[in-house]
C-alpha cells in the first residue's frame, strides 16, 4: 500500500460537519495585541470593550438655534455656542445661538430650534414661534444618553468594524486590545497552470490565484502567494520552510501520479486532523497539524483540492472556520431557507450547491460541477443538501460565500 493509501486508510472521510468542527477546534485564538484604532480594523476583539466616559459627556444640543432658560420671550445675551466651545450660565429669561452638538449651559435648559425662532434684532429679544412652549430638555441629548461610564458596548470576539473604531474613539480609546489575525500563506500547484491567455497545449488558466486570496482575507493575513511546480521536494520545502500560520494549498489532495501532498506532510512530521470530507465537491480535501515554527508558533495546513468550486468548497469547510478561530471571531451561521424546487442529493455525501435566494427561498445554479465557476459567479450562497437530498417544503443550511 502506498503513503497516500496508508494516510487514508487510517483516518475514514469525516462528515461535513465534523469536518467543520475539526477546523474550528483546530487551534485557540491567537494571543492579544493592542493596537492603533486605525490599525484594529478586521480584528477581534480580545477583550470587552467598555465605555470609559459617557456618551454624551455632557449635556449637548441636537439641533441649530438657542439655548433659552424659562420661559419665553427671551432677552439675547452673550456670543453663541459652538461645538467644542464652554457655555456661560443662563439666567432665567435669556437665551443665546447654538449649534448641533455644543454643550449646553448648565441648568434647565431646553433648545428652541432656528425655524421655530424669531429675533426681534433692534431689541435682542427672541420670541417663541413653536406649536408649544419649549420644556427643559427639549432637544437635548443628555449626558449619558448613549451609555454611562464603566458600562460594556461590544463583547470580545466582535469583528472591529468601521462603526466599532468610530464608537471605540467616541467612548475614549486610543488602542484597542484585539487577537493577532493569522497569517496565510497561499500555495497553488501543478504544472498545467497559466498565468495568462487562453488555454492551449493541455495547459489552463490558473482561476484559484484570483479567486482564493480574497476569501482567504476574511479569515486572516494573506502573505503571500506561490507557484508551485509537481516536484515533492519543492512542495517538500515551501511547507516546511513557510513563514505563515496557516498553509493553504490547492491541488495534490488525492492520489495521483503527482499528488504529492500526503508524502510531504509525511516526510514534515505532519499530523493528519482531517483527510478527505463526504462532501461533493471536494472530498478529497485535508487539514493537518504542522510541526511548530522556530519560533515556537504553532502551524496549521488546508488541502484544497484543485478544481475550483471544490476548492471553494473546502475553503467553507475547513479554511474559514479554522482562521475565524485563530483570529477570536465565532465562525458564520448558516441561514435557514425554505426549499421551494427540489434539492437533489448524493447518495453518501453532503452536497454544496450554489443556490440564489428568491423571496426566503432557495433556487439551484446549473453550472455546479467541481470544475465550474459559472453558478458561484451568480450565487448568493451554497445550499449544504444532506444526503438524499431535500423534499419541497423543507428547509436548507444556506452558507454565506465571504464577499470582501
Amino acid at each position: 500500500m502506498d503513503l497516500a493509501a496508508r494516510i487514508g486508510a487510517e483516518a475514514p472521510a469525516k462528515s461535513w460537519g465534523q469536518a467543520r468542527d475539526a477546523a474550528r477546534d483546530a487551534g485557540e485564538p491567537l494571543p492579544a495585541v493592542a493596537r492603533e484604532l486605525a490599525d484594529a480594523l478586521g480584528h477581534a476583539l480580545a477583550e470587552p470593550l467598555v465605555a470609559l466616559t459617557d456618551l454624551p459627556p455632557f449635556d449637548t444640543s441636537a439641533m441649530d438655534g438657542w439655548a433659552v432658560a424659562g420661559p419665553g420671550p427671551w432677552r439675547l445675551g452673550g456670543t453663541g455656542v459652538l461645538a467644542g466651545g464652554r457655555p456661560e450660565p443662563l439666567a432665567e429669561g435669556t437665551a443665546v445661538s447654538i449649534a448641533t452638538g455644543a454643550e449646553l449651559p448648565p441648568g434647565p435648559i431646553a433648545v428652541l430650534r432656528s425655524e421655530h425662532g424669531e429675533v426681534e434684532k433692534s431689541a435682542r429679544i427672541l420670541f417663541d414661534r413653536a406649536p408649544s412652549p419649549p420644556a427643559p430638555g427639549r432637544d437635548v441629548r443628555p449626558r449619558g444618553q448613549e451609555c454611562r461610564s464603566g458600562e460594556p458596548l461590544l463583547p470580545a470576539g466582535t469583528t472591529v468594524t468601521p462603526a466599532v473604531l468610530g464608537l471605540a474613539a467616541a467612548a475614549g480609546y486610543d488602542r484597542l486590545v484585539v487577537h493577532r489575525r493569522p497569517t496565510v500563506e497561499l500555495l497553488v500547484l501543478g504544472d498545467e497552470l497559466l498565468d495568462s491567455g487562453l488555454p492551449r497545449s493541455g495547459a489552463v488558466r490558473d482561476a484559484l490565484s484570483p479567486l482564493l486570496p480574497p476569501l482567504l482575507r476574511c479569515g486572516g493575513d494573506v502573505i503571500g502567494r506561490r507557484r508551485i511546480a509537481d516536484d515533492f521536494e519543492l512542495l517538500h520545502d515551501a511547507i516546511r520552510h513557510s513563514p505563515a500560520d496557516v498553509v493553504v494549498t490547492t491541488g495534490s489532495t488525492a492520489a495521483g501520479p503527482v499528488d504529492f501532498l500526503h508524502a510531504a506532510l509525511a516526510e514534515t512530521g505532519a499530523r493528519l486532523l482531517v483527510d478527505s470530507v463526504a462532501v461533493r465537491p471536494g472530498h478529497p480535501m485535508l487539514l493537518a497539524e504542522l510541526p511548530p515554527a522556530a519560533d515556537g508558533r504553532n502551524r496549521r495546513l488546508v488541502g484544497l483540492p484543485g478544481n475550483p468550486l471544490a476548492a471553494v468548497a473546502g475553503t467553507v469547510t475547513l479554511a474559514l472556520p479554522l482562521l475565524r478561530r485563530l483570529s477570536g471571531r465565532p465562525d458564520a451561521e448558516p441561514r435557514r431557507v425554505a426549499v421551494s424546487v427540489e434539492l437533489l442529493g448524493h447518495p453518501r455525501s453532503t452536497r454544496l450547491l450554489p443556490v440564489l435566494l428568491r423571496e426566503n427561498a432557495v433556487a439551484p445554479l446549473p453550472f455546479d460541477g467541481p470544475a465550474m465557476l459559472r453558478g458561484l459567479a451568480l450565487a448568493d450562497g451554497l445550499a449544504v443538501v444532506p444526503p438524499g437530498g431535500l423534499p419541497v417544503g423543507s428547509t436548507v443550511d444556506v452558507l454565506e460565500v465571504p464577499r470582501p
